[in-house]
């Protein structure tokens, strides 16, 4: 039988720019404060996963945390990294491979747009895509939010209230980086960058790390009278047809994003009122996070009650954690 898996420790460096501080000393800092939330010491962690774009391999972070040899694998897929390091961590749990793992995303990206770097053969691609201006990541996206707005009835309006809902919980958090409410007409009349998307639309690139100590959910009380027990991780890559990120094409016959894919096979789907596979229905679940790029859709629900609810598919106004 599967074995349930628990949260029982988080730990967050600031996010923002950090002169002078590496991407590996974020991770670390992030790593010992979710070691120190968990109540444990890095010897008994028994497995580790790690994903950043700055730095080849995190791995390499066990010299500062103690050379204890254990399996620690480092892992990239784009926007998805650290959520895939979510997964393996555990998948190795219920797997019977440890009973505690840990997870840890960290990077120092530049000011400005993501760069595709000096040619898209890497990326499988022709250098006219990048000639043309389409592999930089606010055109691409602003591409997207067209085609999202035209096929599901979306109006700017909305984005301008997910935008001010977004910059209101950073508010609340001493480790985000943007922490600075907006009102809606700050948003809606600030400078178009790419069609529609405007100036306050945008999450800029940054630097900071997270990481999670996870364990069997049976054990969890040994460490924590407040586990967080995770209840779906979900990772896909995109299907024929899907417009996607680096997708050089439309397919006439269009395929749903890995997103979406990825939150059906989670059994959360937000416009569907049915339970879950866990016996939950969207109104159940305490968090959700969710990002693209081989899309990574998580879930968690804490062992106390509710700290948010969905009143509708689309409502932009709850506090959801």
């Amino acid at each position: 039988m599967s074995q349930e898996v628990a949260i029982i420790g988080v730990g967050l460096h600031p996010f923002g720019r950090h002169e002078g501080v590496g991407a590996m000393e974020m991770g670390v800092v992030a790593v010992r404060r979710a070691l120190a939330d968990a109540g444990i010491d890095w010897k008994q962690v028994q497995m580790a996963y790690g994903g950043s774009l700055a730095v080849m391999h995190p791995d390499t972070m066990a010299k500062h945390l103690g050379l204890t040899g254990i399996p620690f694998a480092n892992l990239f897929n784009g926007c998805a990294t650290a959520g895939n390091c979510l997964i393996n961590a555990a998948n190795a749990i219920k797997a019977g491979a440890a009973d505690i793992t840990l997870a840890v995303g960290l990077d120092k990206h530049p000011p400005g747009a993501f760069s595709a770097g000096d040619s898209m053969a890497g990326l499988g691609l022709g250098e006219w895509y990048g000639q043309t201006g389409l592999a930089v990541n606010p055109q691409f996206f602003a591409m997207k939010m067209k085609r999202y707005m035209h096929d599901h009835g979306i109006t700017e309006d909305c984005l301008h209230r997910v935008a001010m809902k977004a910059y209101r919980n950073g508010a609340r958090n001493p480790q985000a980086w943007r922490r600075k409410e907006f009102e809606y007409e700050q948003i809606a009349q600030a400078m178009m960058v790419c069609d529609p998307l405007r100036k306050f639309h945008f999450c800029a690139p940054s630097e900071g790390a997270a990481a999670v100590v996870l364990c069997r959910m049976d054990h969890a009380a040994r460490y924590t009278s407040h586990p967080i027990r995770l209840d779906a991780a979900v990772f896909h890559t995109r299907k024929s047809g899907a417009f996607e990120v680096m997708s050089p094409a439309q397919s006439v016959r269009e395929s749903e994003s890995p997103s979406v894919t990825a939150s059906r096979d989670s059994g959360l789907q937000p416009l569907s009122r049915a339970p879950c596979r866990g016996g939950y229905s969207p109104v159940n679940i305490d968090t959700c996070a969710g990002s693209v790029m081989g899309a990574t859709v998580r879930a968690c629900s804490y062992t106390m009650p509710s700290r948010a609810s969905w009143s509708s598919a689309g409502d932009t106004d709850g506090g959801a954690p």
